[in-house]
Parts: structure tokens; sequence; C-alpha cells
């Protein structure tokens, strides 16, 4: 092949550095080696054929890299974008598709919970909606509408008629609001909960540290029951503080001696106001329940959540804790020494109390310098807890933005019931914590 003048190349200093690397490198792509060792060997004046002889390619590659060089450039020598195989399954296949992934399999006849993509390509299958194909298939025309049938998420509607008011209750309290007043620094809010049923379980070997190489912890998943207890605790929303014990089972007595070791103590003694947030467990149900936490302490009241709705309970935040951290997994030889981890996580995760003024350390220091080593937003242990409680004690007048996300939760569930407000129904009309507040004095007044 003759080569004309247009294609003759000449290069500049900083296109030969480049070319001169990309020839040489070793862990580079080996078409992209060849064609840099080309278009330098046409730059120093060799011929097509004697290129094509010393690196066994044929004089027309030569002659392409050369004449694309001198048109584009080194960028020339990319491969320029390809059509691709012709398309095998026209587009309304892949919408039958889509649209078979979001429906149930129940409704389809199929005994599964979710779809997997097999699962899909074999369903399309026996549908007739394509004589075959594969998994892999089905998921790039999947992932194309970030469809993924085979995750789930578990939402829950509230059933109690009166979930607004009751949940404003506990809203207003988080954010220490009391009839439309702000809480007093000698008012408190405890919430409170059992966490049952933890089980002292021994492995029958010993559990192996991870190992560099990406080689996680390793435990027996054979283990011997030495029994249960329950857990009990009492967590200060704005304080951070935690107080529990532990007991052979649930009920009224193990409740009652959590509320005797609470309000025993300082600063709950001596408070003014102590409000105790419980859901509607067997333990402390109902009105009778809060009669005797008031009788046996006149500065505490109790205020339940509204029904189905633990996940109000700030406590929960806490036990989330104790299950990551201390239970999962689990290695305990026998009871004695599940207590004394719970107590030993109770310490290490919440913030020592100020005994000068009663008050906690989470309360009374507010810097949040970047240089100090305990950032409270990236880390679940004692200053995770601590921020949240400051966040909540600091959302005084703003019904939307709360310590955890179960509040946020319930502030837009309330904003739902809002739009169906009639009392005569069960819905009530309620938009922020003001209004909320009024709308519990009135039923209150009511009943």
């Amino acid at each position: 092949m003759a080569m004309s003048s247009s294609d003759r190349i000449v290069l500049c200093d900083g296109q030969r550095r480049r070319l001169l690397a990309r020839a040489g490198r070793v862990s580079g792509e080996h078409r992209d080696v060849v064609r840099a060792r080309i278009v330098l060997a046409a730059a120093d004046g060799a011929s097509n054929a004697a290129i094509g002889r010393t690196r066994g390619v044929c004089d027309d590659t030569v002659g392409k890299w050369r004449h694309r060089l001198c048109q584009h450039g080194i960028d020339g020598l990319r491969d320029r974008p390809r059509t691709g195989r012709p398309r095998r399954f026209p587009a309304r296949v892949g919408a039958e598709v889509k649209a078979l992934a979001c429906e149930m399999p129940a409704n389809c006849d199929v005994p599964l919970a979710k779809w997997s993509c097999p699962d899909l390509a074999g369903e399309a299958a026996r549908r007739g909606i394509v004589e075959s194909v594969s998994a892999w298939t089905v998921r790039r025309w999947l992932a194309a509408d970030a469809l993924k049938p085979w995750q789930h998420r578990s939402w829950i509607f509230p059933r109690d008629p009166y979930f607004a008011v009751k949940a404003a209750r506990v809203i207003d309290r988080y954010a220490r609001v009391f009839d439309g007043a702000p809480l007093g620094d000698n008012d408190y809010v405890l919430s409170a909960d059992e966490k049952p049923g933890l089980q002292a379980r021994s492995r029958s070997h010993r559990s192996r540290p991870p190992r560099p190489g990406r080689r996680p912890m390793r435990v027996e998943s054979d283990y011997r029951r030495h029994g249960t207890l329950a857990y009990l605790a009492a967590y200060d929303v704005h304080r951070a503080q935690v107080i529990g014990h532990c007991a052979p089972s649930t009920g009224i007595e193990p409740f009652s001696t959590l509320v005797d070791k609470v309000m025993t103590r300082q600063p709950y003694a001596s408070a003014r106001r102590v409000f105790w947030v419980v859901d509607n467990g067997a333990s402390h149900r109902g009105w009778t329940a809060a009669a005797r936490l008031t009788e046996a302490f006149p500065n505490a009241t109790m205020i339940h959540l509204p029904v189905r709705a633990s996940w109000l309970n700030q406590i929960e935040i806490y036990f989330s804790v104790v299950q990551r951290k201390l239970l999962t997994p689990d290695d305990f030889p026998n009871l004695d020494v599940l207590a004394h981890r719970l107590t030993a996580l109770k310490h290490a995760t919440t913030p020592p109390p100020d005994h000068s003024t009663g008050a906690s350390t989470a309360t009374t220091s507010t810097d949040s310098s970047p240089e100090s080593p305990h950032n409270p937003r990236r880390t679940n242990g004692r200053d995770h807890v601590a921020y949240r409680s400051r966040r909540s004690a600091s959302m005084c007048g703003r019904p939307i933005r709360a310590s955890s996300m179960p509040v946020r939760t319930a502030c837009r569930i309330a904003r739902h019931h809002s739009t169906q407000a009639s009392p005569a129904s069960g819905s009530w009309c309620v938009s922020s914590l003001t209004e909320r507040a009024a709308c519990t004095r009135a039923v209150s007044s009511s009943r």
C-alpha cells in the first residue's frame, strides 16, 4: 500500500512521550501497546509492509492506524463506538418482564414470597412471553428501571383511632413541651421498657478473632443454653442516662423494682415532675399501672404510647445498641456473666452524671469542635447516645425534627391524620406541637 502525503506522521515531543509510555506498558492492554508501536515505527519512516512484518499484522492494519493518527491524533487510536450485537429481544419482552416483576408472586399462582431473576426468567418462559431468557438478561432489564423485587421493606399503619393524640403527648415530652409551655429544669422524661428472653448461650468452641485477608471473626454455630433473663431499663431522654436491672422474667413486680430504683435516686426523687413513657405491655398497661405509679411516687406520671407503636419509645434506641454490640454474636457461660456485661455496656455507652448538679455530661457539654476525637455523628457508643439526647433537648418548638427516626415518622403520620380531621370518626386534626397539646387537653377535659 502506497503511503500518501496526508498519511505522513510527524509527532511532537508530547505525543512521542505519551506513545512511548503506552508502548512500554507491561500491564496495559495488548491492542493499545501494538497500536502505539505501529505509529511510532511509522513516525520513524518505516513502510507499512516493514511494520507489518515486524509486528505480525497485515499491511492494511498498519495503514488504518496510520490514517487514524493523522486524522484524529492519539485519540484516534481508540476503538470507535460500535452498535454491538443485534437486539435479540424486542422492547416489548423487556417491558412485560418488568411488569411481571411488579406483581406479587402469590397473585401469579407461584409459591414464592418474592421474585428472583432466575424465577422471573422461568415464569416469563412459562407464560410464553419469551422462549428462553437468561437470569443475567432479566437482571439487566430490571436494573435499567432500578427494580429489585428480591428486596422488601417493612411498614406499619397505626390502628389506634387516637394515635395522633397519644403520639402528640409523647412527642411533646421529647421536645420538652407540656401543655404548650417548655418543661422546667427540674422536669424529666424517662423512656422505659423491657427486653425479655435474653439467652445465656455458650459456644461449643472458642470464637476465633478476625485475620488479615478479609477473614471475619468465626463463631461456632453449636451452643449450650444456660437459661434466660429479662433486662428492664429506663432511659432519660434528655440526659442520655440509662438505669436498668436484670430479672428472671418480666411482670409488674420487676417493673416496680425498676421504678423504685429510679425514683429513689437523685435527681428524680426531688424532681418536680417525672414523665414515664411506656408502651402497652402487660407490666404497665392501662390506668391501673398509671395509678399505681402515681400512688407510689406523686411526682411521677405515666404516659402510654399508642397501641402497636413501641417504635416511638426511645429506649428502643438503647436496646438496639445492646443487640448489635453485645448480643450479636453471643457467647456467655452463665446468666451472671450476661448480667455483668449488660451493666458494663450501660456504663460504656452512656455518659457519667455530674453529681454536683445532677445533670449529665451529655447536656452540660455542648462543644462540638471538629478537632474533638469523639465526633457524635460518627460513633454508636457513648457520644452517639449523648448526641441524640442533646438534639432531642434542643428541638423545643420544632415539631418535625426530633431526636430519632420513629419520632419523625410519628410527626409525618400525624400530619397525614390532619387531612382527615373529624373527632367523631376518631381522626384528629394535629399539625403542630401547640395544636396537638391543645387537642390533648380537649380530649382530657371531655372525659
